[in-house]
């Protein structure tokens, strides 16, 4: 057994010693023993603990993957975030200033995908271990909503009715006031017998929709969301924000940004988190790949009434970005890409060189890239704002804000 110290935390929230050599749930300035296999440090054992070190809240800590960095303070962890996306951005020669950090309370987290298997004597749903396939329940869980771990009995139940004995249920699960808006992926396929299980479940269990392996087996109520007291009803599966919270902050961001413009684009639109509360003043055009998506939102606005003029428009932004002559008439651009950034389409928003860009991401790295590139072009990162929807987790949100001071 060696003798490490953690130099710093890693993206991905292990300790890092030199070598480099990996050590899960410890802490910058640590000394630690364990066993290394290859770059990991296994059976890890703290001798010098942090300052920042902190007993964790959750009893299902050590055996739930779920959360990484519960046995840091507060604090460190949202220092640790903010000064992730700071050095992000250094190394591409930016410095801009940060709004203070906001972070979502505990067991605000209103969507969850819990994995449930069948077992000699039932069934158990909850998340996996940490690089394992064991499941762990975690009904006192410190990130989820109560709502949603209220929803695990419900879980098991499915397993019970259409798991394999090999493969468990993926079950992706969405909190909303008419009840669970459910997603269930590897299950058996569907035919009589099951179906007439899975209702009985849905009755049982108060669920408002359920989806099997692509299909809408039972809508018992409409799952509605709202944005900005807009309702909305997504198609099953889709993306929202992980916490009220985070979505609001996002919003009141953008909000700030693109404040007096006219015309939007918003770009990865969703099923309308930021286009819909931004007709309230503004005319807004939606750009997105998934039609079901769109049409969410555009159902939304016409039940909404009084708002300004929306527009949308099917685009596979990966393969077909918008070009910058197309984005011309607007005043602001709103973009939220998924995790690999928008390298090709911030080149076309570079180009048609709008006023203001609020720029939302879920990847400090793929974002200072794209953030270099609208530098180059002649923006001003003004500023950003760090949210912490995932707490005790490496994921980090942020929304910015970018200028072109000269057109």
């Amino acid at each position: 057994m060696s003798e490490f110290e953690i130099l710093r935390l890693g993206h991905h929230g292990d300790g890092i010693a030199m070598g480099p050599v990996y050590a899960a749930r410890t802490l910058p300035g640590e000394r630690v023993t364990g066993d290394r296999v290859d770059d990991r440090l296994e059976n890890v054992r703290i001798v010098t603990p942090s300052e920042d070190r902190v007993r964790p809240g959750c009893r299902h800590y050590r055996g739930c993957g779920g959360c990484d960095l519960q046995h840091a303070s507060d604090t460190f962890v949202s220092r640790w975030k903010q000064d992730f996306v700071a050095a992000a951005l250094a190394e591409k020669g930016l410095t801009p200033s940060f709004r203070p950090l906001s972070t979502s309370p505990p067991q605000s987290r209103r969507r969850a995908t819990f994995a449930a298997r069948r077992t000699k004597s039932g069934a158990l749903a909850g998340f996996h271990a940490r690089r394992s396939d064991v499941i762990t329940a975690v009904s006192d869980c410190r990130v989820l909503s109560p709502r949603l771990t209220g929803f695990l009995p419900a879980a098991e139940a499915l397993a019970i009715a259409g798991a394999s004995r090999k493969t468990p249920l993926s079950v992706s699960v969405t909190v909303s006031d008419e009840g669970p808006d459910v997603c269930v992926q590897q299950g058996k396929s569907l035919n009589g017998t099951l179906r007439q299980t899975l209702a009985q479940i849905v009755q049982s269990h108060a669920i408002a929709r359920l989806s099997w392996n692509d299909e809408t087996v039972v809508v018992a109520a409409q799952p509605v969301q709202e944005f900005d007291g807009i309702r909305v009803i997504p198609p099953p599966g889709a993306f929202l924000q992980a916490t009220l919270h985070g979505q609001d902050t996002l919003v009141s961001g953008v909000r700030d940004i693109v404040a007096g413009a006219a015309r939007i684009v918003d770009l990865y639109s969703g099923c309308g988190t930021f286009a819909l509360p931004l007709t309230r003043k503004a005319q807004v055009h939606a750009v997105e790949g998934d039609a079901g998506l769109l049409d969410a939102a555009m159902a939304g606005w016409r039940m909404a009434g009084g708002l300004r003029r929306f527009t949308m428009e099917k685009r596979d932004l990966f393969r077909d970005p918008v070009p910058a002559s197309d984005l011309q008439g607007f005043d602001a651009a709103v973009i939220d890409p998924p995790r690999a950034g928008a390298a090709a389409r911030i080149s076309e928003l570079a180009a048609a060189k709008r006023p203001v860009i609020a720029y939302v991401s879920c990847n400090p790295v793929t974002f200072a890239r794209d953030a270099a590139m609208l530098c180059e072009a002649g923006y001003t990162l003004d500023w950003v704002q760090v949210i912490d929807q995932f707490r005790w987790s490496m994921h980090t949100e942020l929304v910015s804000c970018f200028r072109m001071d000269k057109i």
